[in-house]
């Protein structure tokens, strides 16, 4: 098993995962220790399953949110037990086994190489990836880069992310949003307006069917209602930081 880090994290919120999701954590933990599962609200028996192999598992934590608040929210509850145990760092992964558990370590490695940044991950799809959600997150990655002046943000909807703590966390606690589907696109943005440049690396995506223990809680007309909403106040946002922006756009190296 890797040697602890003192830094950086691993999170993963999960929410009625499915069995893929023991699969996940065996996995994270053979690249990376510690790992951390924000358990939110589940009600499919995974929080018994995780708890067990947590007990014979130093390197693995299990928290358990009383009811299901969000993605963001169940992020949030890690930053703020990162941040009271001293870690700078959270990678941020799915539990559904969507995610590249192998890039781990060079997420991780870029991170510390560059701790001030934000390592964001830019999906490599296979034929297993839905055409809608391929094309449809074209809309939200071309919004968010209009509300960062195009500052570099690869992809606005993946979260396989290395996030630094302090300033994902001060954001946060700001304001209300950024608790749901929500949460990685907007996080993006608002580090890129509080001065986090962000790093893009590729990262392959698989997506599951049913048959093979896939799960997903999305739902297109609800989520992309939420996106609209969130992109209208962000773009209230942008005109109020525009010639902020516009100087730090300037200030950029080409």
């Amino acid at each position: 098993m890797p040697i602890p880090s003192t830094t950086h994290v691993v999170l993963i919120p999960s929410y009625n995962p499915g069995p893929k999701v023991f699969d996940t954590v065996r996995a994270a933990r053979r690249q990376w220790s510690p790992v951390w599962v924000i358990v939110d609200g589940s009600d499919d028996g995974s929080e018994q399953g995780l708890r067990a192999m947590a007990a014979q598992d130093d390197g693995l934590r299990v928290f358990v949110l009383p009811q299901n608040s969000g993605k963001g929210a169940a992020v949030l509850h890690g930053l703020e037990e990162a941040t009271r145990l001293g870690f700078t760092h959270v990678l941020c992964m799915d539990s559904d086994g969507q995610h590249p558990v192998e890039q781990i370590p060079a997420f991780m490695a870029a991170s510390q190489q560059q701790p001030g940044a934000m390592v964001l991950g830019v999906p490599v799809f296979d034929a297993s990836a839905p055409s809608l959600r391929v094309k449809g997150r074209k809309i939200s990655n071309w919004w968010a880069n209009l509300e960062t002046l195009w500052m570099g943000i690869g992809d606005s909807l993946f979260g396989f992310r290395v996030y630094p703590v302090a300033p994902l966390r001060r954001i946060m606690q700001r304001q209300h949003w950024m608790r749901r589907f929500d949460f990685d696109p907007e996080a993006v943005v608002r580090l890129c307006w509080a001065g986090v440049a962000p790093v893009n690396l590729p990262a392959p995506v698989k997506y599951f069917q049913a048959g093979e223990g896939g799960v997903s809680h999305f739902n297109y007309w609800r989520d992309n209602r939420l996106l609209t909403w969130m992109h209208i106040r962000l773009m209230f946002g942008f005109a109020l930081r525009l010639p902020v922006l516009l100087l730090q756009r300037l200030r950029r190296p080409s």
